[in-house]
């Protein structure tokens, strides 16, 4: 394991070591510090809870079902060019500390149903792509680019010089969906089922949009609001595109 930590670190989600580890166990803690590798002690019974059947030595490297795109790649392939990204008005997620990994999937499904090109989650604290990530999707993962990155305010900042606005869903939002100009390129900003955007992604947004509810509901699950607002922006390209 030490090898695969040293050779390819890349996939490595994290090391999951037994408590109480010493000797060359904890050696691999080192190497997956040196990594940006998160480690987690955890009980022995977890381990052989999680690989029944399995011999594990006490310890295991989870690693990611997909392979994660460098968001500069990503981008360019989506548009280029800022006059590409002005013609062909893609449409960016952007996640903030999205937790449940089912939340992700229906995202993700509904950002390839409604036609997003793109989505970009943190590296840390928030939910990767899981097993259970991929089975909500339906199998629409294969068909959405999805780049990690460490700090969203950056690639903020950086999605604005490429041309994009940036749009956050805020239940107390000043502008309605129904009021939005969706037809423009687009990072839609869906903040954590708990605790929404966090300040600094919410101040960065050019505008805070409102799904507009009739009933005594006071939010919905950030999957559905993340649903609406991506076929609003889509449906409202098409009846644009009908004028």
């Amino acid at each position: 394991m030490r090898e695969q930590l040293d050779r390819d670190a890349a996939p490595a989600e994290k090391l999951l070591l037994q408590k109480g580890a010493t000797g060359s166990l904890l050696s691999l803690k080192s190497a997956a510090n040196a990594h940006g590798i998160p480690v987690q002690f955890v009980p022995a019974q977890k381990l052989s809870s999680l690989v029944p059947g399995v011999n594990h030595q006490g310890v295991l490297l989870v690693i990611s079902p997909i392979e994660y795109l460098d968001v500069d790649d990503m981008l360019s392939h989506i548009a280029p060019t800022m006059e590409d990204v002005t013609s062909r008005k893609p449409i960016i997620i952007v996640l903030d500390h999205i937790q449940d990994p089912h939340n992700l999937g229906a995202i993700i499904r509904s950002g390839v149903a409604a036609g997003a090109q793109g989505l970009i989650i943190p590296d840390r604290g928030a939910a990767p792509v899981t097993a259970a990530s991929i089975k909500t999707s339906a199998g629409t993962i294969a068909e959405m680019s999805i780049a990690r990155v460490g700090n969203l305010t950056q690639v903020i900042s950086q999605l604005k010089e490429r041309g994009y606005w940036i749009v956050g869903a805020e239940g107390s939002g000043e502008t309605s969906m129904t009021e939005m100009d969706w037809d423009r390129p687009l990072a839609i900003v869906i903040g954590s089922e708990e605790k929404g955007m966090g300040r600094i992604v919410r101040d960065s947004c050019d505008y805070l949009v409102r799904i507009p509810m009739r009933g005594k509901a006071e939010s919905l699950n950030a999957s559905v609001a993340a649903g609406i607002l991506l076929f609003q922006a889509s449906n409202s390209r098409i009846e644009a595109e009908g004028e």
